[in-house]
């Protein structure tokens, strides 16, 4: 999944006839041959897809889904299957080719699709629910369990945002200068429940006009058809090969010695094509030293628009949105090629193992890239998140809408800090050894909750059953607290410590890093803690000054200042929303429990901005200024900030003295530094790039 992009919605409640999308797989698809015109000048496509699946069930309706903007003319049983899928054996991976060095990646000879053979079967009936973005189809007899069919869907339209599966999420749309047709999409017939755990392969011929190109999972053939071209792709492996981006792309940008590294970019973004690569390759290469090879050491790096989803994934592509491509977010895109294309959940109950491993990959990128401090920052920010609707066990998330708050933040955050802290339990060696032995035993499967624990228990020989009960089947954070007492050792043999640790989840049990700050060093220590009160005892050669519980953060826990960083999370996706009253009710929260928080005052100011009330926010920023100052980038974005509410406002000198305050603090955080020196040359409007 790349940032909280991973699954479609699907909302199960029956209602009357049109109980629409089962509550668990009527069906396992195992391949699709699909040929697809596409026309960015209409913003049309038409298609025809042959669909082999086989019943888990006796069937008298099949259900798939389809974008609502798609008119099914046909269903047809019959049609030319999809070939058997090729799958790795579990005690080899298929090698990646060196990343660096000039290496050359192996040729490799793509395999041509199909032509689209008419189907030789009855038609069947079939009826569309645009509620829900499904299509029901009643074969000819009952289909009993076990059987396997290949139906071909012929079919055209308009994908468009209102189109859409999910509300407000640009999945699929065919344009000028660059079309996608992202998986959640469903731009082809996919089975309801399964996205992302339906596994199948794929052949798809595309044609697009002369002189667009293509990106899709396995090495495409080209052939000209007069004005138009046409690119084959094959993925014949097990997984999620259903993303396609076609657009008016330049000719594929590479770094110096990264051969398998493209990157296919419009001309608007073409300075950016070295960076994407560099980036690329660095979270390849870290991820393949840590997790072992992945499935292709082939990598498509591929520009989304600017009004679609931020990032989105598929085997061997890696797809961005520009204005987005951060290093963390290109981490993250790439460790899909792990955590969702190697391996996947079995049900929408075991979605956080790849969203969470694919964001804790992510996190331990940060830390090999960036340092101990950037890693902490980072999994303070994921402790928010894995609290901020933490109300449900990991493994119930399923009946919940994919692109809920809730199910994002606790698959991805939550589901993070569970694999950071298998890592405290076991150690590094450990944590290594486990998740890839976990990637080969389920290479091309569906992997499930208790399947992690098994492979984690028979690699390290660790007893976690009360790790998994406590963290998968609870909800909550121990809050922790401290009493001891400090008593000198005869003979001036330093002091020894006495205390108990206090928390209120009675089947708590896990070891707990104490740090113990003395006159001279600190020194750590590990404490086996277990039910609501565990005793301790430490000796040290210099007093003891403070104790801190967990101070490199290993643990989930509630603490205050997490208090306020939930809250103040919960707001900001309030507003993403659009519910800038809730917001607002947030980070009052956040405010109540630290009025000197600047974070919340900051995010507080952005609100009152966006509703335009100018002094409200001026007044804010200045809060946010005068409070603790945590993160640091709030003294230089409230000056930038109120700089430009003086200019809204007509006070270009006291706009000027603000913007050279914010050059003053040397912080170019977000671009911080660039965005005060132009305004110092050119005003902020409402009108400006970046305004409202």
């Amino acid at each position: 999944m790349f940032k909280r992009l991973t699954a479609l919605s699907l909302i199960a409640l029956a209602t009357a006839a049109h109980a629409a999308i089962p509550t668990r797989a009527q069906i396992d698809v195992t391949g699709y041959v699909i040929h697809t015109d596409l026309d960015p000048a209409s913003g049309r496509m038409t298609a025809t897809a042959t669909v082999t699946f086989t019943t888990l069930d006796d069937l008298n309706v099949v259900i798939f889904g389809l974008n609502n903007g798609l008119q099914l003319t046909s269903v047809i049983a019959g049609g030319t299957p999809a070939p058997a899928a090729v799958t790795a054996p579990a005690t080899s991976a298929p090698k990646s080719p060196v990343l660096r060095n000039g290496t050359k990646t192996p040729a490799k000879v793509s395999t041509p699709v199909p032509d689209a053979t008419p189907a030789a079967g009855p038609a069947l009936t079939f009826e569309r629910n645009v509620t829900d973005s499904t299509i029901r189809v009643t074969p000819a007899d009952v289909l009993p369990k076990g059987t396997t069919a290949t139906w071909t869907f012929t079919y055209a339209g308009r994908p468009t945002l209102e189109t859409s599966p999910v509300d407000g999420i640009k999945f699929a749309q065919i344009a000028d200068p660059v079309s996608i047709l992202l998986y959640p999409g469903r731009w082809f017939p996919i089975s309801l429940p399964g996205l992302y755990t339906d596994r199948f392969t794929m052949q798809v011929a595309v044609t697009v006009p002369k002189g667009e190109r293509v990106i899709g999972s396995g090495v495409a053939g080209e052939k000209q058809l007069g004005e138009k071209t046409e690119y084959d792709f094959s993925w014949d492996k097990p997984g999620f090969p259903g993303t396609l981006v076609a657009g008016k792309f330049l000719p594929a940008i590479t770094a110096p010695g990264i051969a398998n590294v493209r990157v296919y970019v419009t001309e608007a973004n073409k300075d950016r094509g070295r960076e994407f690569a560099n980036n690329t390759a660095r979270a390849f290469e870290f991820m393949t030293s840590e997790f072992g090879n992945a499935e292709s050491g082939l990598l498509n790096v591929v520009e989304l628009p600017e009004d679609s989803v931020s990032a989105a994934w598929a085997p061997e592509v890696v797809a961005i949105k520009p204005s987005r491509g951060n290093a963390r977010l290109f981490a993250n895109t790439v460790a899909h090629q792990w955590f969702g294309s190697e391996i996947s959940p079995y049900a929408l109950n075991d979605a956080w193992i790849t969203n969470g491993l694919s964001r804790y990959a992510e996190l331990l990128f940060v830390e090999d890239s960036s340092g101990k401090q950037s890693f902490q920052t980072a999994i303070l920010d994921t402790e928010a998140g894995a609290l901020a609707y933490d109300t449900e066990p990991l493994t119930t998330l399923g009946h919940l809408d994919p692109f809920s708050p809730q199910f994002q933040d606790m698959t991805l955050e939550k589901g993070a800090m569970v694999f950071h802290m298998l890592r405290w339990e076991m150690g590094n060696e450990g944590f290594q050894k486990f998740v890839r032995e976990l990637l080969s035993e389920y290479r091309d499967k569906g992997v499930r909750s208790s399947n992690v624990q098994k492979v984690a228990e028979d690699t390290t020989s660790l007893k976690l059953t009360s790790f998994f009960s406590q963290w998968l089947d609870g909800t909550g954070a121990p809050e922790f607290t401290d009493n001891y007492s400090v008593f000198r050792l005869h003979s001036n043999k330093g002091f020894r410590t006495v205390g108990s640790v206090s928390q209120d989840l009675d089947l708590f049990s896990m070891p707990v890093q104490l740090r113990i700050e003395t006159e001279g060093k600190s020194e750590d220590r590990r404490v086996d803690l277990s039910g609501t009160e565990s005793r301790y005892s430490v000796e040290t050669f210099g007093r003891p000054r403070r104790i801190i519980i967990d101070p490199d953060n290993w643990l989930l826990k509630s603490t205050p200042d997490l208090a306020i960083r939930v809250a103040v999370l919960r707001g900001q996706q309030d507003v993403a929303q659009g519910d800038l009253i809730g917001a607002i009710a947030e980070y009052q929260k956040a405010l109540a429990e630290n009025r000197g928080s600047s974070l919340a005052n900051y995010r507080l100011a952005e609100v009152f901005m966006r509703q335009k009330n100018y002094q409200a926010a001026a007044n804010s920023f200045r809060d946010a200024l005068r409070g603790d100052l945590d993160p640091k980038w709030t003294e230089v974005w409230s000056h930038v900030n109120i700089g430009k509410i003086f200019d809204l406002t007509g006070q270009r000198e006291r706009a000027v003295n603000e913007y050279r305050q914010a050059l003053q603090t040397n912080d170019n955080t977000q671009g911080a530094i660039n965005e005060a020196r132009e305004r110092m040359k050119v005003p902020y409007k409402v009108d400006s790039p970046d305004g409202e």
